[in-house]
């Protein structure tokens, strides 16, 4: 529904599954808060963020 920006978007399903969900990362809650924190040294790092920010960006359903 929303393909990456840049390099992502040439990329088959298969590739991008692997690039995106294997990312090296820690789930961090501070309150009832949560975070994803991304390792920065991950060469995808940068589509993971851009995506979240994305998907954030998108207007509240109802």
């Amino acid at each position: 529904m929303l393909p990456p920006a840049g390099e992502g978007r040439r990329w088959k399903p298969k590739r991008l599954r692997l690039r995106l969900i294997s990312a090296a990362g820690q789930l961090a809650m501070t309150g009832r808060r949560q975070y994803l924190r991304i390792a920065r040294h991950w060469p995808w790092a940068h589509l993971n963020t851009t995506a979240f920010d994305r998907l954030q960006a998108l207007p509240k359903p109802g």
